[in-house]
């Protein structure tokens, strides 16, 4: 790889920035092995130079004594774990695995990934799991953040196919930002959101759907407060009153779509001042949402986990995407709806079949086409994946709970932390016979309990591939040396994979083998990237966006493309497929007991469990603890004061925060962070009282809605 060096001559290596899904470049600075310094890279077409907090603090996440630096294994459950060699680490890992398999069957075992991986990671986790162990229980932490839209896109566009692309935001007149507090989760998109409304002036509109008036409503022409879960009734009336008012896309609909007909009966009844009734806004604003939408000009949709986190998640997704087909918003410049991603790689898991349900190239493990393509690609006999589904986030607990999974293979992410009810988590993940956890950092909630720790390097100490949420790969390459023992991902992957006895199919001599392999595997998929290469790459180090098959290497690759621009999807007709969305309430119910619904989020300067953004000092400054944000007139009625200590309590768990009490909530809902658990905050994790009920199509975790009841705490 020295022949394709990043470094320059003022001495600053590219790289991709680990947090967010935006993807932004970033420019990298070593001294003594070791990051140094960040910057924004200024060529970089995402973010043009600028950085979040998070980003420009990357060297404050190399803090050595929060590192795994060495592999350990426990010699039994209540025992510490020691410090071992990488090879009775392996041996203990891989002797684990083989006897689960012999005693209970390959479905024993669970291997739990992260968007954290790098796409060659993700690649190699699934081959072992679903060609060479034999079981499609492989998922990752991301289906806690897009499965719903992935079900969706699927479901309407035959494939899982983000249309829309970043550069749409400098061409998009209207904006309809639904569950999403862009300001905080994706600030650099929301910066050119910003940029774009100050530069044209009265022609953009922001539409914002929030019950929180966050940071990013702030900018909005309107933002509609609606009630936690009602999502599917105001959209649906916005299409109601979109049609009233002309503006639909009549001959979009005719030649390009099938199912508007049942849409559209779906419909009947759902004017602005019924959908009153269910969100609880003012009829006046719905029907202003809608002329916007209707006669403002091209619209982007974005949305996040507001939409995704629910029992309902799908529904919602379809509502959104039927509201930019039915205007004709979408492959067009400044239309489409577009789903933004929480992590720098969930994009990458996606395309090479990272969730239980899915094979690389964005095949699907129920159809038996696609099996047999993956098993003659990997040198299987016929039958070898198995065409069970495999288990899921949520799905994986119950299993741990019954004794069906033994051993739970974990790789960079943190499940006892961030998956909801957290107590449960933990007692079932205690359950098992093995846990392996491989992993940056030590201690972690999930490393605590682990019986085997390997140590993994991070972002700058490995290389690979990742793709943004604009469908963007981008080549990253090392920039810096792990510390200790650590070893990148893929290295442990194949390792463990010797281990197991399938080495021969394991034997790469680096990461760009495994990149034209899997590569290999898109040939002809609707994410073809056979014209993509290592060099072309390096040579193009703002990346490319997929499609980009081997027949587009006679040109230079396209910035900002998007895709249905000819109005043809990857459906048997070419059509997209329209669903009636359904109106169906969270799974917990408001009442007494429980009287208010508890959302639970991101803060700006934290990322996830905390693992790395607990480590810089200037990035806890903002946010020193968790709280809970509630209205004031809910406070009133509790006897409770701003900064008061209160306990929140559901069905499930209750933990203890800081009241902070605000007008930017709507009374009835609180709203917590989700970042503080166990090692940072005393009883202060909102996943002990989040709620485990998924929607039924996507297994998506209803994370944004819990019924919850919040009291003072008083001192003894």
């Amino acid at each position: 790889m020295a022949r394709r060096s990043l470094l320059r001559r003022d001495g600053w290596k590219r790289s991709i920035c680990c947090y967010c899904g935006v993807g932004c470049g970033v420019k990298v600075q070593t001294k003594n092995g070791v990051v140094s310094a960040v910057r924004g890279d200024e060529d970089h077409p995402v973010n043009r130079g600028k950085l979040c907090a998070k980003g420009a603090l990357l060297p404050d996440i190399f803090v050595e004594d929060a590192r795994l630096l060495y592999p350990h294994v426990r010699d039994s459950k209540e025992a510490e774990a020691r410090r071992t060699s990488w090879d009775e680490a392996i041996e203990r890992a891989a002797g684990a695995i083989r006897r689960a398999v012999d005693e209970h069957g390959p479905d024993s075992v669970m291997m739990y990934g992260s968007g954290q991986l790098v796409t060659e990671d993700y690649y190699l986790f699934g081959k072992l799991a679903k060609g060479y162990i034999g079981t499609n229980n492989q998922d990752t932490n991301s289906r806690l953040c897009m499965a719903s839209a992935v079900t969706a896109y699927n479901m309407t566009f035959g494939a899982d196919a983000p249309p829309a692309g970043y550069a749409d935001i400098e061409q998009a007149n209207t904006f309809l930002i639904v569950g999403a507090n862009m300001e905080a989760c994706h600030p650099i998109l929301f910066e050119r959101i910003r940029a774009r409304k100050r530069s044209a002036r009265d022609r953009v509109k922001v539409i914002v759907v929030d019950p929180r008036a966050t940071r990013t409503a702030e900018i909005a022409d309107l933002h509609l407060a609606l009630r936690p879960g009602t999502d599917v009734a105001l959209l649906q009336s916005l299409l109601f009153e979109i049609r009233l008012s002309g503006g639909l896309d009549d001959a979009y609909l005719r030649e390009h779509t099938t199912g508007w007909a049942q849409v559209e009966e779906s419909l009947e009844g759902w004017s602005a001042e019924r959908a009153v009734e269910v969100t609880g806004l003012d009829a006046r604003d719905i029907l202003e949402a809608a002329r916007i939408i209707a006669h403002n000009g091209p619209m982007l949709t974005f949305w996040t986990m507001g939409a995704n986190q629910s029992t309902s998640g799908v529904d919602k997704n379809l509502a959104l995407i039927n509201l930019s087909l039915a205007t004709g918003n979408i492959g067009k410049p400044g239309a489409g709806p577009m789903s933004l991603t929480g992590q720098p790689n969930a994009m990458g898991g996606r395309e090479q079949g990272g969730l239980a349900t899915t094979l690389p190239g964005h095949r699907l493990v129920a159809n038996p086409d696609h099996r047999a393509e993956i098993e003659q690609a990997w040198g299987l006999p016929p039958g070898s994946i198995s065409e069970r589904p495999g288990v899921t986030a949520i799905e994986m607990i119950e299993r741990l709970e019954r004794g069906e999974i033994k051993v739970v293979w974990v790789a960079a992410t943190n499940p006892v932390a961030s998956l909801p009810n957290r107590d449960r988590v933990r007692a079932a993940f205690e359950r098992a016979e093995t846990v392996i956890v491989q992993d940056a950092y030590h201690p972690t909630e999930t490393t605590q309990i682990a019986d085997v720790l390997l140590p993994a390097a991070q972002w700058s100490e490995r290389a690979g591939t990742m793709t943004n949420s604009e469908r963007r790969i981008c080549l990253l390459e090392q920039v810096s040396r792990p510390p200790g023992e650590a070893r990148p991902d893929w290295q442990i992957i194949c390792r463990m994979a010797e281990a197991l006895g399938y080495g021969d199919a394991f034997s790469y001599d680096g990461l760009e083998e495994i990149f034209y392999e899997y590569r290999e595997l898109s040939r002809g998929r609707d994410m073809d990237i056979t014209g993509i290469s290592y060099p072309l790459l390096a040579q193009h180090r703002a990346g490319i966006q997929w499609p980009y098959p081997s027949t587009a290497r006679s040109g230079p690759p396209e910035d900002g493309r998007r895709l249905f621009e000819d109005g043809r999807f990857h459906t048997p007709d070419g059509r997209a497929r329209m669903h009636v969305p359904r109106l169906t309430p969270p799974a917990d119910s408001v009442d007494d007991d429980y009287p208010f619904s508890l959302m639970t989020g991101r803060v700006k300067d934290q990322w996830h469990t905390m693992t790395r953004t607990g480590r810089s000092a200037k990035l806890m400054k903002s946010e020193r603890q968790p709280f809970l944000e509630l209205n004031p007139s809910d406070a009133v009625g509790l006897g409770i004061r701003d900064r008061d200590r209160v306990r929140v309590s559901s069905r499930r768990g209750e933990f203890e925060v800081t009241a902070r009490v605000s007008q930017a909530i709507r009374p009835g809902s609180v709203f917590a962070p989700f970042h503080w658990g166990s090692l940072w905050a005393d009883n202060g994790s909102a996943n002990a009282s989040a709620s485990e009920a998924v929607d039924a199509r996507s297994k998506q975790p209803e994370l944004k809605f819990a019924a919850v009841r919040v009291e003072p705490v008083t001192a003894d």
